[in-house]
């Protein structure tokens, strides 16, 4: 049994220049859906998420997605539109958990397959106009509780994907630095333990 998720992040209110997904059972925003964080346009990404055809899609909180910083749920989403703050669900048997942006990685439990976070962990796919942009913390976490995955952007100009340690960390940035899509969504297939 496997199951087909699809990451995209940091698409900064130019999420509609998406055509043509690939197909997946599940859809992951790793934050910064937003530019600004207003009400307007949180409200625009959500429209576009929901409508989109993948069976659960989940979202986490990025640095510029401000005015849901401190949400802790919202209201009206459909049952498969997954608002992961410092939350987790399951989806056929694979525990996903999210933790909005410069929340602690104390709140994330030992058993999660997929870790959906915006921050990269440090020296881990997060360098950025020469800074590093990773959190010592969560790298720490993750090497401690060891998902299959860990999911992240923030840092668009690291895209990509490294394995260490039996865990896949993948910064899936979108857009680089100018707004322009120069990255394509990331596909992975989780096989699971039957």
């Amino acid at each position: 049994m496997s199951l087909k998720f699809l990451q995209i992040s940091d698409t900064h209110n130019r999420h509609r220049q998406l055509a043509n997904l690939p197909a997946a059972d599940v859809i992951v925003h790793c934050g910064d859906f937003t530019e600004n964080g207003t009400e307007e346009e949180v409200l625009d990404f959500l429209n576009w998420f929901i409508e989109l055809p993948y069976a659960h899609k989940i979202f986490v909180t990025g640095n510029h997605d401000l005015c849901l910083w401190d949400a802790e749920s919202i209201e009206d989403l459909p049952e498969n539109v997954h608002f992961l703050q410092d939350k987790g669900c399951e989806i056929e048997g694979v525990r996903f958990f999210g933790i909005a942006y410069n929340h602690s990685e104390r709140l994330i439990p030992n058993d999660v397959d997929v870790l959906v976070t915006h921050e990269p962990p440090t020296m881990i796919l997060d360098e950025s106009n020469n800074t590093h942009w990773g959190n010592l913390p969560l790298r720490n976490r993750v090497q401690e509780i060891k998902p299959h995955y860990h999911l992240f952007g923030h840092a668009h100009d690291c895209y990509g994907t490294q394995k260490l340690n039996s865990i896949v960390f993948s910064n899936g940035a979108t857009f680089d630095d100018t707004f322009t899509i120069c990255h394509s969504p990331k596909l992975f297939i989780y096989n699971r333990q039957t």
